[in-house]
């Protein structure tokens, strides 16, 4: 059995440590909120609330356990109940999860796929037209806020056109099955999924072109140019290997921050994802579900990094051995 040295320990006992701080965040930050769940349910009613009926469920709703006992409950997979969705919480993640991870997931592999190759096209004719016809567009688009592109793609499309829906991830109250269910998923993701790849592209061209561009004159390109290499082997096997480091922890961060990065374009087209939650459970001051969802969204953050540090030692020998 392979025992852990000393540096592998450590990083082991440095994500035990950094779980244990999300953890605690988690609970403590979200009850600095102004606000409480009772002042935002009755705050737009006709309902009018003495003293004492507010006092009440303020004492009700507001009451928060101590730290051990919410350690506990995550510990024995007890992460509350919804005040404003009278659910349990875990059920609310894993129903709305599956739609983040569609959208999200989606936006990033094609993002990094396209912008990739392209970058390392454009690398590799540095100084030619083309690079500079893919350059300036870029980086005029990398400045682009996700809510410019949202809210332009809604109104032309959606609004306007009527060529995409405006809202939800299918078809309400409509009984499809098989194809037909994943064309009306495909048909309501679209604008949602054109606008974070819009958003995505810029950067990941860019960065995979600058790594690119370091290395191109490598000692170990030119030898590989050297040996006779096809060239598309040189580019991509050799000189562009180098650009997946970055990339990989590119794809790797923003996927972890996938409820923060979804939460603005989610909102815009309501599509029901953990943003739109995290967004209604904020707005409604939902004590639990808000905790439930900065949890869940830190851990996920604490796991990909864990699961890249792994994937780097594959990716490039020299990571291995430095360590």
């Amino acid at each position: 059995m392979k025992i852990l040295d000393g540096k592998q320990s450590g990083l082991v006992w440095a994500y035990f440590v950094a779980g244990l701080l999300m953890v605690y965040l988690s609970y403590s930050l979200p009850g600095l909120l102004p606000g409480d769940f009772v002042t935002a349910m009755y705050a737009g009613s006709h309902v009018a609330l003495n003293a004492d009926q507010e006092a009440e469920l303020r004492a009700q709703y507001t009451e928060q356990t101590g730290f051990g006992r919410y350690l506990f409950d995550l510990v024995t997979l007890k992460w509350g109940y919804s005040y404003a969705f009278l659910a349990p919480i875990s059920e609310l993640i894993l129903e709305t999860l599956p739609w983040t991870l569609l959208l999200m997931g989606g936006a990033h592999l094609i993002s990094m796929f396209f912008g990739f190759i392209a970058g390392v096209e454009a690398a590799w004719r540095r100084g030619s037209l083309l690079e500079k016809a893919c350059v300036g567009p870029m980086t005029l688009l990398e400045g682009v806020p996700e809510i410019c592109g949202g809210v332009l793609f809604l109104l032309v499309f959606a609004l306007y056109l009527g060529w995409f829906p405006a809202a939800g991830a299918e078809t309400a109250y409509a009984e499809q099955s098989g194809l037909e269910w994943v064309a009306d998923v495909g048909h309501h993701l679209a604008l949602p999924l054109a606008t974070l790849v819009l958003a995505y592209l810029p950067g990941n061209f860019l960065l995979a072109r600058a790594s690119v561009v370091l290395v191109r004159q490598a000692q170990f390109v030119q030898t590989a140019r050297a040996k006779g290499l096809p060239p598309w082997r040189v580019r991509y096997v050799h000189a562009a290997r180098n650009a997946l480091l970055p990339m990989v922890t590119r794809f790797g961060l923003r996927l972890a921050f996938m409820v923060t990065g979804a939460l603005v374009v989610e909102t815009i087209h309501s599509y029901p994802g953990l943003g739109t939650l995290l967004f209604k459970a904020i707005a409604m001051r939902d004590l639990p579900l808000i905790q439930g969802i900065v949890l869940f969204s830190s851990l996920t953050v604490l796991m990909i990094n864990l699961g890249l540090e792994s994937l780097y030692r594959r990716l490039d020998p020299r990571v291995k051995h430095a360590s």
